[in-house]
């Protein structure tokens, strides 16, 4: 093959590319909208008035009206919505009994006073039936399914609860940190230091020598204030009640400058400073 004859093919497949991105685009589209009928398909089938009621107030929902050539989709949406809203409000008196059944079955102990739940300390949600959303430490989904709520939850537990965890180990650490910090500002141990610049410091400590040699954002690992919460709360239920030298945590609550944590009754407070003091015995 020559170079004219190379360069000639070349231009062709990038031409016919040029002309089936737009077809295909609108094909892709198409088949979008396809699918979306078919699954609301499905769920009328089923009678899943739950998730027809979040797919027909959906963009995807709107555009297939819009669509002239499934015009005929536009009275039946509208008469399936008015169906599914009202088959939802019925459902507010079955939505708890669900709820708990589908917990215990995925091995969650759940706590309700509607519309505020929790599962196991740190993960607290709270349901908006009326607007459809259910908000689970402070992360929003755009659903009241119970089976959506319970996945939702069930990654959150994992994301906190199952993994490795050595409570000795995270103390220590902890100490470590603290006493860094009153080393560095020249106070005595046992004395309080704030705890939003504890925070910023213990997140530092575990962070790997890789990480300070080439700082990408890759590299970072990462440690959120819930994960800190229920750490702590995890120390103080472990019952090992100190470090490996045997100074004890003290978390002093407040209002300014302060975290949200887990305290030691597994109530969330506000904590404005930490200190390690002297064990006792």
């Amino acid at each position: 093959m020559t170079l004219d004859e190379e360069s000639f093919l070349q231009d062709t497949m990038e031409g016919l590319n040029e002309v089936l991105r737009p077809f295909q685009q609108e094909v892709n589209r198409g088949q979008r909208m396809a699918d979306f009928i078919k699954q609301c398909i499905r769920c009328a089938g089923r009678d899943d008035f739950l998730q027809l009621d979040e797919m027909l107030h959906t963009k995807t929902a709107e555009n297939v009206e819009q669509e002239k050539a499934l015009a005929g989709c536009k009275p039946i949406f509208n008469n399936l919505r008015q169906y599914a809203t009202e088959q939802v409000e019925r459902y507010r008196l079955q939505f708890i009994e669900d709820l708990t059944r589908l917990a215990q079955e995925a091995g969650l102990p759940i706590d309700i006073d509607f519309p505020r739940f929790s599962v196991l300390k740190g993960i607290d949600g709270e349901i908006e039936f009326s607007k459809r959303l259910t908000t689970i430490n402070k992360k929003t989904l755009k659903s009241i399914d119970p089976r959506r709520i319970i996945t939702a939850v069930q990654r959150k537990k994992k994301q906190l609860y199952d993994r490795s965890f050595d409570p000795q180990k995270f103390i220590d650490g902890i100490y470590k940190t603290y006493a860094a910090i009153a080393e560095t500002d020249n106070v005595s141990l046992g004395h309080t230091v704030p705890i939003q610049h504890f925070y910023l410091e213990y997140v530092i400590s575990l962070q790997s020598k890789t990480f300070f040699a080439n700082m990408d954002k890759a590299k970072f690992r990462g440690y959120s204030l819930e994960q800190f919460g229920v750490d702590l709360w995890c120390y103080f239920e472990s019952g090992i009640g100190r470090t490996a030298n045997g100074k004890v945590l003290q978390l002093r609550p407040g209002r300014n400058n302060s975290l949200w944590l887990i305290d030691s009754d597994g109530e969330r407070r506000q904590i404005t400073g930490i200190s390690f003091q002297e064990g006792e015995g």
